[in-house]
């Protein structure tokens, strides 16, 4: 059962981020693996929203509640739960908290597939594909708001 928990400051504000990780219909556009992604319904803070991921032989859609937080006290923060697909459990936060040196980003994912192979094949490259999923935004980031200092990671 993967989970993964990671923070990093980034020289961006917390909204920039938090609007790059909200704009979930433009993963497709950068997010490895992600071939597809459309909003179902959004309703205030509220969406649903359905993911396509691919990998070699594997195919999976689902779907996931996402809310998005802005005004959050401890900082921006968008939390998704899972609704329907190939896991038993999803869970993932990013809250994006004010710092001196633009923004302390904390990203959190729990999950466990229905299917044993597609848990077992998971578990062996899950540390790779969080490694470039990460990298994945910074790269977004960097490009919609400028390239990011050498040496700012935390």
């Amino acid at each position: 059962m993967p989970v993964h928990r990671e923070r990093r400051v980034l020289p961006y504000t917390p909204r920039q981020l938090f609007d790059l990780v909200a704009d979930i219909e433009a993963y497709p556009q950068f997010l490895p693996w992600c071939i597809g992604a459309r909003i179902r319904t959004r309703e205030g803070a509220q969406i649903v929203a359905d993911l396509i991921i691919g990998f070699r032989l594997f195919r999976e859609r689902f779907t996931s509640k996402v809310s998005l937080l802005p005004d959050n006290p401890d900082g921006p923060r968008i939390d998704t739960v899972y609704a329907d697909g190939p896991f038993k459990r999803l869970e993932n936060h990013w809250i994006f908290h004010p710092h001196q040196d633009g923004c302390d980003v904390e990203f959190f994912v729990d999950f466990e597939f229905k299917s044993y192979l597609l848990q077992a094949t998971v578990e062996i490259l899950f540390h790779e594909a969080v490694r470039r999923m990460v990298a994945a935004f910074e790269g977004r980031a960097a490009k919609l708001y400028g390239a990011m200092p050498r040496g700012r990671l935390a």
